[in-house]
Protein backbone atom coordinates (compact mmCIF):
# COMPACT_ATOMS: atom_id res chain seq x y z
CA UNK A 1 0.00 0.00 0.00
CA UNK A 2 1.32 3.50 -0.72
CA UNK A 3 0.39 6.42 0.75
CA UNK A 4 0.48 8.80 -1.77
CA UNK A 5 -2.22 10.63 -2.85
CA UNK A 6 -4.47 8.40 -0.37
CA UNK A 7 -7.81 9.92 1.10
CA UNK A 8 -7.32 8.99 4.93
CA UNK A 9 -10.11 9.79 7.59
CA UNK A 10 -8.16 9.79 11.05
CA UNK A 11 -9.98 9.93 14.30
CA UNK A 12 -8.69 11.05 18.11
CA UNK A 13 -5.44 13.27 15.72
CA UNK A 14 -5.19 16.15 17.97
CA UNK A 15 -2.78 14.47 20.01
CA UNK A 16 -0.72 11.66 21.37
CA UNK A 17 -0.26 8.65 18.80
CA UNK A 18 -2.68 10.32 16.86
CA UNK A 19 -1.07 13.68 15.61
CA UNK A 20 2.14 11.50 15.38
CA UNK A 21 -0.14 9.37 12.52
CA UNK A 22 -1.11 12.51 11.21
CA UNK A 23 2.30 13.98 10.73
CA UNK A 24 3.74 10.40 9.58
CA UNK A 25 0.88 10.03 7.07
CA UNK A 26 1.41 13.59 5.61
CA UNK A 27 5.06 13.38 5.25
CA UNK A 28 4.30 9.86 3.36
CA UNK A 29 2.01 12.34 0.93
CA UNK A 30 -1.40 11.27 2.08
CA UNK A 31 -4.44 13.81 2.43
CA UNK A 32 -5.47 13.87 5.68
CA UNK A 33 -8.79 14.71 7.27
CA UNK A 34 -8.29 14.86 10.99
CA UNK A 35 -11.13 14.37 13.53
CA UNK A 36 -11.15 15.25 17.50
CA UNK A 37 -13.01 16.87 19.93
CA UNK A 38 -9.89 19.01 20.75
CA UNK A 39 -10.77 21.96 18.32
CA UNK A 40 -7.71 24.58 19.16
CA UNK A 41 -5.16 21.70 18.83
CA UNK A 42 -7.09 20.17 15.98
CA UNK A 43 -6.76 23.45 14.28
CA UNK A 44 -3.49 23.65 15.31
CA UNK A 45 -2.55 20.49 13.57
CA UNK A 46 -5.06 21.04 10.27
CA UNK A 47 -2.86 24.13 9.67
CA UNK A 48 0.62 22.44 10.59
CA UNK A 49 -0.20 19.81 7.55
CA UNK A 50 -2.26 21.16 5.41
CA UNK A 51 -5.30 19.09 6.61
CA UNK A 52 -8.98 18.95 6.84
CA UNK A 53 -10.16 19.71 10.53
CA UNK A 54 -13.69 17.87 12.01
CA UNK A 55 -14.65 18.28 15.15
CA UNK A 56 -16.34 14.46 15.55
CA UNK A 57 -17.53 12.79 18.51
CA UNK A 58 -16.90 8.87 17.87
CA UNK A 59 -19.37 7.46 19.67
CA UNK A 60 -21.92 9.34 18.17
CA UNK A 61 -22.97 7.29 14.49
CA UNK A 62 -24.12 10.93 13.00
CA UNK A 63 -21.24 12.30 13.61
CA UNK A 64 -19.33 9.81 11.68
CA UNK A 65 -21.48 9.44 9.12
CA UNK A 66 -21.22 13.66 8.46
CA UNK A 67 -17.61 13.47 8.28
CA UNK A 68 -17.55 10.91 5.90
CA UNK A 69 -20.05 12.37 3.50
CA UNK A 70 -18.10 16.24 4.42
CA UNK A 71 -14.54 14.07 3.11
CA UNK A 72 -15.89 12.38 0.26
CA UNK A 73 -17.36 15.58 -1.61
CA UNK A 74 -14.38 17.57 -0.56
CA UNK A 75 -11.39 15.34 -1.04
CA UNK A 76 -12.86 12.25 -2.64
CA UNK A 77 -13.67 8.23 -1.97
CA UNK A 78 -12.27 7.45 1.14
CA UNK A 79 -9.26 4.85 1.03
CA UNK A 80 -8.16 4.83 4.61
CA UNK A 81 -9.98 5.28 7.76
CA UNK A 82 -8.04 5.07 10.84
CA UNK A 83 -9.99 4.57 13.62
CA UNK A 84 -8.00 5.84 16.64
CA UNK A 85 -9.74 7.50 19.31
CA UNK A 86 -9.51 5.89 22.82
CA UNK A 87 -9.26 6.63 26.51
CA UNK A 88 -8.08 4.72 29.90
CA UNK A 89 -10.33 5.56 33.03
CA UNK A 90 -8.90 2.56 35.49
CA UNK A 91 -11.41 1.11 38.11
CA UNK A 92 -11.44 2.43 41.49
CA UNK A 93 -11.26 -1.38 43.18
CA UNK A 94 -12.42 -4.83 42.29
CA UNK A 95 -12.26 -5.86 38.43
CA UNK A 96 -15.97 -4.93 38.31
CA UNK A 97 -16.30 -1.57 39.76
CA UNK A 98 -15.68 1.07 37.52
CA UNK A 99 -19.17 2.70 37.08
CA UNK A 100 -21.37 2.03 34.31
CA UNK A 101 -20.86 5.40 32.54
CA UNK A 102 -17.22 3.98 32.00
CA UNK A 103 -17.99 0.60 30.72
CA UNK A 104 -20.60 1.69 28.04
CA UNK A 105 -18.03 4.97 27.26
CA UNK A 106 -15.23 2.17 27.09
CA UNK A 107 -17.53 0.63 24.60
CA UNK A 108 -18.61 3.28 22.65
CA UNK A 109 -15.23 4.43 21.73
CA UNK A 110 -13.41 1.33 21.50
CA UNK A 111 -15.95 -1.03 19.51
CA UNK A 112 -19.01 0.91 18.44
CA UNK A 113 -17.16 3.47 16.57
CA UNK A 114 -15.21 1.24 14.76
CA UNK A 115 -18.10 -0.17 13.90
CA UNK A 116 -19.66 3.36 12.85
CA UNK A 117 -17.25 4.05 10.79
CA UNK A 118 -17.51 0.59 8.88
CA UNK A 119 -21.29 1.18 8.64
CA UNK A 120 -20.29 5.03 6.89
CA UNK A 121 -17.45 3.90 4.89
CA UNK A 122 -17.55 0.23 3.93
CA UNK A 123 -20.10 -0.15 1.52
CA UNK A 124 -18.67 2.12 -1.00
CA UNK A 125 -15.08 0.62 -0.50
CA UNK A 126 -16.86 -3.01 -1.69
CA UNK A 127 -18.21 -1.42 -4.80
CA UNK A 128 -14.94 0.29 -5.41
CA UNK A 129 -13.23 -2.98 -4.61
CA UNK A 130 -10.41 -1.81 -2.41
CA UNK A 131 -10.13 -0.12 0.69
CA UNK A 132 -8.19 0.09 4.27
CA UNK A 133 -9.78 0.19 7.63
CA UNK A 134 -7.13 0.38 10.47
CA UNK A 135 -8.17 -0.05 13.87
CA UNK A 136 -6.15 1.39 17.34
CA UNK A 137 -6.54 -1.44 19.75
CA UNK A 138 -3.87 -2.59 22.04
CA UNK A 139 -1.63 -4.91 23.26
CA UNK A 140 -4.31 -5.12 26.12
CA UNK A 141 -7.14 -6.35 23.68
CA UNK A 142 -4.45 -9.44 23.13
CA UNK A 143 -3.81 -9.38 26.51
CA UNK A 144 -4.40 -7.31 29.31
CA UNK A 145 -4.33 -4.42 31.28
CA UNK A 146 -4.29 -4.97 34.71
CA UNK A 147 -5.92 -2.62 36.48
CA UNK A 148 -8.11 -1.45 33.82
CA UNK A 149 -11.07 -4.23 32.79
CA UNK A 150 -13.10 -1.76 30.84
CA UNK A 151 -10.26 -1.07 28.81
CA UNK A 152 -9.21 -4.67 28.75
CA UNK A 153 -12.19 -5.89 27.83
CA UNK A 154 -13.65 -3.45 25.06
CA UNK A 155 -9.82 -3.61 23.12
CA UNK A 156 -10.58 -7.40 22.88
CA UNK A 157 -13.65 -6.48 21.47
CA UNK A 158 -12.07 -4.62 18.69
CA UNK A 159 -9.70 -6.88 17.79
CA UNK A 160 -12.16 -9.58 17.02
CA UNK A 161 -14.45 -7.20 15.23
CA UNK A 162 -10.84 -6.52 13.03
CA UNK A 163 -10.65 -9.95 12.51
CA UNK A 164 -14.27 -10.45 11.63
CA UNK A 165 -14.13 -7.43 8.96
CA UNK A 166 -10.87 -9.18 7.72
CA UNK A 167 -12.71 -12.97 7.41
CA UNK A 168 -16.06 -11.53 5.69
CA UNK A 169 -14.42 -8.85 3.39
CA UNK A 170 -10.45 -9.49 2.97
CA UNK A 171 -11.69 -11.21 -0.35
CA UNK A 172 -14.04 -8.36 -1.85
CA UNK A 173 -10.32 -6.21 -1.61
CA UNK A 174 -10.88 -4.75 1.44
CA UNK A 175 -7.21 -4.26 3.42
CA UNK A 176 -7.88 -4.63 7.45
CA UNK A 177 -5.19 -3.84 10.16
CA UNK A 178 -5.50 -3.70 13.73
CA UNK A 179 -2.98 -1.95 15.71
CA UNK A 180 -1.72 -3.57 19.46
CA UNK A 181 0.91 -1.17 21.21
CA UNK A 182 2.00 -1.77 24.61
CA UNK A 183 3.22 1.73 25.95
CA UNK A 184 3.74 5.15 24.16
CA UNK A 185 5.05 8.22 25.83
CA UNK A 186 1.31 10.02 25.32
CA UNK A 187 -0.58 12.49 27.60
CA UNK A 188 -2.61 9.21 28.41
CA UNK A 189 0.50 7.82 30.46
CA UNK A 190 1.34 11.53 32.10
CA UNK A 191 3.76 12.16 29.40
CA UNK A 192 3.26 15.81 27.69
CA UNK A 193 6.96 15.80 26.64
CA UNK A 194 7.70 12.22 24.96
CA UNK A 195 11.32 12.76 25.19
CA UNK A 196 10.89 12.22 29.28
CA UNK A 197 9.96 8.46 28.82
CA UNK A 198 13.25 7.77 26.56
CA UNK A 199 15.03 5.71 29.47
CA UNK A 200 12.15 3.68 30.35
CA UNK A 201 12.30 0.10 28.64
CA UNK A 202 8.98 -1.06 26.93
CA UNK A 203 8.04 2.45 26.44
CA UNK A 204 7.71 3.96 22.56
CA UNK A 205 7.54 7.78 21.85
CA UNK A 206 4.81 8.37 19.73
CA UNK A 207 6.95 9.05 16.18
CA UNK A 208 8.72 5.99 16.51
CA UNK A 209 5.21 4.48 16.87
CA UNK A 210 4.10 5.73 13.94
CA UNK A 211 6.58 5.07 11.76
CA UNK A 212 6.21 1.70 12.41
CA UNK A 213 2.74 1.79 12.26
CA UNK A 214 2.86 3.59 8.66
CA UNK A 215 5.74 0.78 7.75
CA UNK A 216 3.40 -1.93 8.82
CA UNK A 217 0.28 -0.40 6.40
CA UNK A 218 2.80 -0.46 3.67
CA UNK A 219 3.49 -3.98 3.94
CA UNK A 220 -0.37 -3.98 4.88
CA UNK A 221 -0.24 -6.54 7.92
CA UNK A 222 -3.18 -7.64 9.81
CA UNK A 223 -1.76 -7.63 13.15
CA UNK A 224 0.28 -4.86 13.84
CA UNK A 225 2.51 -4.99 16.81
CA UNK A 226 5.24 -1.54 17.45
CA UNK A 227 6.10 -3.95 20.52
CA UNK A 228 7.37 -6.91 18.92
CA UNK A 229 8.18 -8.61 22.01
CA UNK A 230 4.08 -8.78 22.27
CA UNK A 231 4.46 -11.60 20.01
CA UNK A 232 6.33 -13.63 22.44
CA UNK A 233 3.74 -12.50 25.40
CA UNK A 234 0.96 -13.82 22.91
CA UNK A 235 2.50 -17.16 22.41
CA UNK A 236 3.29 -17.92 26.19
CA UNK A 237 0.08 -16.91 26.90
CA UNK A 238 -1.51 -18.89 24.17
CA UNK A 239 0.48 -22.22 24.71
CA UNK A 240 0.39 -21.86 28.79
CA UNK A 241 -2.51 -19.80 29.34
CA UNK A 242 -2.89 -20.91 33.97
CA UNK A 243 0.90 -20.06 33.94
CA UNK A 244 0.23 -16.74 32.25
CA UNK A 245 -2.36 -16.10 34.46
CA UNK A 246 -0.46 -16.87 37.24
CA UNK A 247 2.31 -14.27 36.04
CA UNK A 248 -0.17 -12.10 35.79
CA UNK A 249 -1.56 -12.02 39.53
CA UNK A 250 2.19 -11.84 40.68
CA UNK A 251 2.74 -9.08 38.06
CA UNK A 252 -0.28 -7.42 39.78
CA UNK A 253 0.41 -8.38 43.51
CA UNK A 254 4.09 -6.58 42.86
CA UNK A 255 2.59 -3.48 41.34
CA UNK A 256 -0.22 -3.45 44.47
CA UNK A 257 2.44 -3.90 47.16
CA UNK A 258 4.71 -0.92 44.91
CA UNK A 259 2.34 1.23 44.37
CA UNK A 260 -1.03 1.11 46.44
CA UNK A 261 -3.20 2.01 43.97
CA UNK A 262 -3.05 0.73 40.03
CA UNK A 263 -2.89 3.63 38.19
CA UNK A 264 -1.64 3.18 34.44
CA UNK A 265 0.49 6.29 34.44
CA UNK A 266 2.57 4.65 37.22
CA UNK A 267 2.13 1.14 36.63
CA UNK A 268 3.76 1.35 33.12
CA UNK A 269 7.06 2.32 34.96
CA UNK A 270 7.16 -0.93 37.25
CA UNK A 271 6.08 -3.21 34.63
Amino acid sequence: MDFQSKTIILTGAAGGIGAALAREFAARGAQLALCDLNCSALSALAQELGAQPMVCDVSVESDIQSVVAKVEKTLGPVDIFFSNAGFSAGEPDHAASAPDTIWQAAWQVHVMAHVYACRAVLPAMLARGEGYLVQMASAAGLLNQIGDAAYSTSKHAAVGFAEALAISHGDQGLKVSVVCPQYIATPMLGYDDPASAASLPGVLSPKIAAQRVADAMEQERFLILPHPQVADYMAFKAAEPDKWLASMRKLRARLVAKLGKLELRQMHKWM
